[in-house]
């Protein structure tokens, strides 16, 4: 069994600290209070959880350390907590180090009060990968697909363990993080919202389909599905536009942190692919402050590329996932000739070999490609 020390985010967390606070926003159970509990281990200080009682009468009351490393968890969930947080970094930043942690995209809960900007680093917490894994083997990646790459379900090596997992995981996201963020009288529909989507991944999302189906307006099912992105249930990846190709301009993609959901193996393995991509995405942007973007392609004829990662808005990478076909995808072929310059791959889960043809296309292994990320 692969073990890991410590998570890939852990010395720059560090390195951050030493100048701002930092905030570690990702999807619940993901591994930022272990994350932050190595730390404290590590340097001293003291953990608070907003959801603890005790905990959060210490927080009301401003009771502080005086010094070591302070980790305030689920914070967000405070009416409050950007001024409480300014306050104390203000008084205390030389004293006390500040990392706040929160199972949310932290930037999109900014409920009033004076702006943190320029107090706090950002950074994004994404579950576990091939290369944070170091996994060598088509076998091991595929223990990863099925099980997904939440610490608690991967490591326990069980396929009924992952399930019961993911059904409690989904209880705890609606009737706990959603009811004490968000105002949602119709949680059963929003339920069956989560239920549709995994069947959705690799497709484009359609709004008006997803309100037929569920019977509402279409202002509920937009609105749901920017809480879900919020609560990092999903991720949405818009369309590749450029004025070489007559591409889709408004359509999104959607997929799942957990991409353990989707039922076909075909749609489970993309959504692993992607999910490795927005890390390594991410990662640049929080890090090095990089402008990489993560896209799709497809045009009026429907040719498409799953993948389109871009700097500064223009391709540099094209990616399209397969599990087995040893072809290379025509419309891989078609978007290399539009842009000579992109590296254009296709990765497959098992291949028969791996090759380049003579437009420079490139067949590779999953092990390889997805062990060249973060």
């Amino acid at each position: 069994m692969p073990k890991i020390r410590a998570r890939y985010l852990a010395s720059q967390v560090v390195k951050d600290l030493k100048k701002k606070m930092v905030f570690v926003s990702g999807p619940r159970q993901v591994g930022k209070t272990t994350l932050s509990q190595s730390l404290i281990k590590k340097t001293g200080g003291e953990y608070l959880n907003w959801d603890n009682a005790a905990h959060r009468k210490q927080i009301l009351k401003n009771q502080w350390p005086l010094e070591g490393l302070l980790v305030l968890d689920e914070i967000h969930k405070y009416r409050s907590w950007r001024n409480t947080l300014k306050g104390l970094y203000d008084v205390h930043k030389n004293a006390v180090k500040i990392l706040v942690t929160g199972s949310a995209r932290l930037d999109h809960y900014r409920r009033g009060g004076d702006s943190l900007q320029g107090r706090y680093h950002m950074l994004r917490l994404h579950p576990l990968s091939v290369a944070e894994l170091k996994l060598k083997t088509t076998e091991q990646i595929n223990t990863l697909i099925n099980l997904s790459g939440f610490p608690e379900p991967y490591f326990s090596r069980s396929a009924t363990g992952a399930l019961r997992w993911s059904e409690e995981y989904r209880q705890r996201l609606i009737y706990d993080d959603v009811r004490d963020l968000e105002k949602i009288v119709d949680l059963a529909k929003l339920e069956l919202l989560m239920f549709k989507i995994p069947e959705l991944v690799g497709s484009t999302l359609s709004i008006n389909s997803l309100r037929e189906d569920l019977d509402v307006s279409h202002k509920a099912i937009t609105h749901w599905l920017m809480i879900l992105e919020k609560l990092c249930y999903i991720y949405r990846i818009p369309p590749f536009q450029s004025k070489k190709l007559r591409a889709l301009k408004k359509e999104q993609k959607a997929y799942l942190y957990d991409w353990s959901l989707p039922e076909n193996k075909g749609s489970r393995f993309e959504n692993l692919v992607a999910g490795h991509l927005l890390k390594w995405v991410h990662y640049r942007q929080d890090v090095y402050g990089e402008r990489y973007g993560l896209n799709y392609f497809r045009d009026v004829d429907k040719r498409e590329v799953d993948f389109i990662i871009t700097y500064r808005d223009k391709p540099v990478k094209a990616v399209e996932c397969k599990l087995s076909d040893n072809n290379i995808s025509p419309t891989l072929n078609y978007f290399k000739t539009k842009y000579p310059e992109t590296d254009a791959l296709q990765v497959c889960l098992q291949p028969k070999n791996e090759y380049a043809n003579n437009l420079g296309v490139k067949l590779v292994s999953a092990v390889r490609f997805l062990s060249e990320l973060i």
